[in-house]
């Protein structure tokens, strides 16, 4: 059975006393000299306390100090082996490890049990968040009508332009707000669109025509003739900043009904994912995202077969 977090020592020289009092005794600095948070101190005081129960399950006795000296990266990797078994991911494995790690450092500079071994115990990584794309009919509701949420045909015109490039071309928004105005896509060309990404990384991505009629409406009713004056500008003049842009979108999907995650770049992992479903190659995404792995590009894979697994339980009369 797992030690209780709250548990006091052990008195009358039951091994227990020295790993829990130990616990005890580190739980104090944190809460004293070091002013951990009361939330802080349960949760890891609960970690160490329950690493203390494995070792007493896997040591057949409860551990003593001197226990806690001689355990091996093998007995420390049984106890994460048990944490995933029982269900927590690598997320909690790591802060409990950490809480382990703390733990042991305190044994080694007051109590002199030092662990060699913890050092070479490698975290779990956390999993990336898999990227939450709109649907198809969301991000062109976005990209058509998102002028709605201002009364003025200026900046109607300008939301309009960006968010469908946005959504056609796949870009950041920073990368979006970027661009001068000798850069616009304009009618009667069939250029691709030179961009500047993460790390000064230049790519070439191409323009829909519905992009190139959206940034001609803008720059007709916001002319600037030089080459390198900002293209999207915002209320005083100057380049236009990303959280108008955000504001704006903020504003029409609580307007519409979209959900929380409808961002500016949601539309760039819609982008990916909608070409992906239509049968778009990863490497050709890959380029067009401006990806230096493919295996961030990857991730796209399983937002697609996600939301197959979603249509399926929700329209499979036996799901």
């Amino acid at each position: 059975m797992a030690i209780s977090p709250t548990s006091s020592p052990v008195d009358g020289g039951g091994s227990i006393a020295g790993a829990e009092a130990a616990r005890q005794a580190w739980l104090g600095r944190l809460g004293g000299e070091r002013r951990a948070a009361a939330l802080t101190l349960e949760t890891y005081g609960r970690d160490v306390a329950g690493f203390l129960g494995f070792l007493t399950r896997h040591l057949g006795a409860e551990p003593a100090l001197a226990d806690l000296s001689v355990l091996t990266v093998a007995d420390f990797r049984g106890w994460m082996a048990e944490e995933a078994s029982a269900g927590c991911g690598n997320a909690t494995r790591a802060r409990k490890l950490s809480a382990v790690r703390s733990f042991l450092r305190y044994v080694d500079r007051e109590m002199g049990a030092a662990n060699a071994a913890i050092g070479l115990v490698v975290a779990p990584r956390a999993r990336k968040p898999l990227p939450r794309a709109l649907t198809a009919e969301d991000a062109g509701a976005v990209a058509r009508d998102i002028g709605e949420v201002s009364d003025h045909a200026a900046i109607q015109a300008r939301n309009t332009a960006l968010f469908t490039l946005l959504y056609g071309c796949g870009l950041r928004i920073s990368e979006a707000l970027a661009l001068n105005r000798g850069e616009a896509p304009l009618p009667g060309s069939d250029a691709p669109l030179r961009v500047v990404g993460k790390g000064g990384k230049p790519r070439i991505v191409p323009v829909l025509p519905v992009a190139r009629a959206m940034m001609t409406r803008w720059l007709t009713l916001h002319w600037q003739p030089e080459p390198e004056a900002p293209l999207f500008l915002g209320h005083r003049g100057k380049r236009m900043d990303p959280a108008i842009a955000q504001k704006a979108l903020r504003d029409f999907r609580r307007l519409n009904g979209l959900p929380e995650h409808a961002t500016p770049h949601a539309l760039r992992h819609s982008f990916a994912t909608h070409l992906l479903a239509e049968g778009a190659d990863l490497r050709a995404i890959q380029e067009l995202l401006g990806h230096a792995s493919l295996s961030t590009t990857q991730r796209y894979t399983a937002v697609d077969t996600a939301q197959l697994m979603d249509v399926w339980r929700r329209a499979h009369p036996r799901a």
